[in-house]
């Protein structure tokens, strides 16, 4: 590999290698490699997990308002292989990748390949610079992904939409009062309604006093025209948050 690619690719992902060999190791796929050692799957393993604490790191501090499940999945969204890629491909860093033969010769890189390149490139700058380099650089590049994910876990979560809008209008907090609850014990029905500065909303029945608060949120935002019902997602996960 080329010292030139080297040196466009740390400008690419504005990062100076103290040890540029880390670096050529993260962009050698182990078609071109000559052995094992020589390949960038072990970074590809290391930077996998740098990047799981990272976005995990995000989402937590980003996020005070959302459950441990709402998190997961934006931790898989930015994660996955697919968006690994789309990264990649975006930042350039694909297309420097040591191939061997039979896989340069293909049309178009396969995803998962693209995918590790990203990771093992993460995995070699905190080897080279620790976990504030590896930080700065995937929050840098997955900006708008972080961004994406958040968002539409939020617009799928009623009651943190609310809370949003309603502290960013009049400085206050919904509240969720319980009107009513039918049934026996092992099979109680909730009716919750919201209340925001002394005015109460539609209120709205749920298996659950969480799936009631959802649906009362949701009726909220209805009535403050903050949603629409085109706009409306009724899967059972938001309705189990």
């Amino acid at each position: 590999m080329k010292d030139s690619v080297l040196a466009k690719c740390q400008e690419i992902i504005s990062y100076r290698f103290n040890d540029v060999e880390l670096l050529r190791q993260s962009l050698t796929h182990a078609s071109a490699a000559a052995n094992h050692s020589a390949s960038n799957e072990r970074l590809e393993f290391l930077g996998d997990a740098v990047l799981g604490l990272v976005i995990c790191q995000e989402a937590f501090v980003r996020n005070p308002d959302l459950a441990e499940g709402q998190m997961t999945k934006i931790k898989s969204s930015v994660v996955s292989r697919q968006t690994c890629a789309i990264v990649a491909g975006e930042l350039g860093i694909d297309d420097m990748l040591h191939l061997g033969k039979g896989i340069a010769s293909s049309r178009r890189i396969p995803t998962s390949i693209s995918a590790a390149v990203f990771e093992s490139v993460i995995g070699a700058i905190y080897l080279d610079g620790g976990l504030e380099a590896a930080q700065k650089f995937i929050i840098d590049a997955m900006s708008d992904q972080i961004d994406q994910a958040t968002s539409s876990e939020h617009q799928s979560n009623y009651k943190s939409l609310l809370q949003q809008h309603i502290q960013q209008d009049v400085n206050t907090t919904p509240r969720y009062d319980l009107v009513d609850e039918k049934g026996p014990d092992h099979s109680k029905c909730f009716e919750v309604a919201v209340r925001v500065n002394g005015k109460q909303y539609p209120s709205a029945w749920g298996n659950t006093k969480k799936q009631a608060e959802q649906k009362a949120a949701l009726a909220a935002l209805l009535e403050l025209g903050i949603l629409t019902e085109d706009e409306i997602e009724t899967g059972e996960e938001t309705e189990r948050q």
